[in-house]
C-alpha cells in the first residue's frame, strides 16, 4: 500500500466512478429493471463538494434528488483486478451521496442521452472526512442513512447491494484503469427523493460518521 496521504483525496483524485441500480429496491422505485451487470456513469472531480459549503442546485433543474452511498478510496493503482485481491487496493471509504437532477436524468433516458448534465454538475457528489480502511472492517454490512430537516429519508444496509465492493473493483477495473484517490460510488438504497433550498441534508454510517449539508441554489 502506497504512503500517499488520502486525508483530502478529493484534492487530487482525478475521477469519480459511480454504479447505478446496485440495490434492487431503488431501482424498482425509480421503475427501472433490475441490472445483469453493472451500470456505470462518471462525475469530474469538481463535483466534489465538502462540509462548510453548500450543495446548490442547477439551475437548470426543477427535481433535485438526495442519493446516500458508501464511497471506496482506491489507494494502490490497477488494471484487470481479480476479485480476489480487489480489497487489497482499497485505501479507505467516504459517506458520499450522489445529487440528481431528477427531472433531467428522465428527459435524458426517454431521448437515450447520457446523464452527464443530470449527474455530474458542480456539488453533485457531496463527501465526508476521509475513513480508514480498518474503521469499516466489513464493508459488505454497513448501515447508511439520510435524513432532510430531520425527517429519516433513506435507511439502509450495503448487504443488500447487488454487486459487491471486490466484484466492482474488478469490473470496473477491465475498462477503467483505477489510480490512487479515485472515488466509487457503490449505489443507493430506496428512499430517494427531492430537496430545495435551505433544506438541511444529514447523513451518516452507523457508529462511523455523520456529515451535514445545506441545500442552496446555483450561483448566476
Amino acid at each position: 500500500m502506497t504512503m500517499r496521504n488520502f486525508s483530502r483525496f478529493w484534492e487530487w483524485g482525478r475521477k469519480i466512478i459511480c454504479v447505478g441500480r446496485n440495490y434492487a429496491e431503488h431501482a424498482q422505485e425509480l421503475k427501472n429493471a433490475v441490472p445483469s451487470e453493472p451500470v456505470l456513469f462518471l462525475k469530474p472531480p469538481s463535483a466534489y463538494v465538502t462540509e462548510g459549503s453548500p450543495i446548490r442546485i442547477p439551475l437548470y433543474c426543477s427535481n433535485l434528488h438526495h442519493e446516500v452511498e458508501l464511497g471506496v478510496v482506491i489507494g494502490t493503482a490497477g488494471t484487470s483486478i481479480p476479485q480476489h485481491a480487489a480489497m487489497d487496493h482499497v485505501a479507505g471509504y467516504a459517506l458520499c451521496l450522489d445529487m440528481t437532477a431528477r427531472d433531467i436524468q428522465d428527459e435524458c433516458k426517454s431521448k437515450g442521452l447520457p446523464w452527464t448534465l443530470a449527474k455530474a454538475f458542480n456539488t453533485s457528489c457531496p463527501v465526508s472526512e476521509f475513513i480508514p480502511k480498518e474503521r469499516i472492517p466489513d464493508p459488505a454490512r454497513v448501515r447508511l442513512w439520510l435524513k432532510v430537516n430531520d425527517q429519516l429519508r433513506q435507511s439502509g444496509c450495503t448487504s443488500h447491494m447487488i454487486f459487491s465492493i471486490p466484484y466492482l473493483i474488478s469490473y470496473i477495473s477491465d475498462f477503467i484503469s483505477l489510480e490512487e484517490g479515485d472515488l466509487i460510488l457503490t449505489g443507493t438504497p430506496a428512499g430517494v427523493a427531492a430537496v430545495k433550498q435551505h433544506d438541511e441534508v444529514q447523513a451518516g454510517i452507523d457508529d462511523v460518521i455523520t456529515m451535514t449539508f445545506q441545500v442552496d441554489i446555483q450561483e448566476r
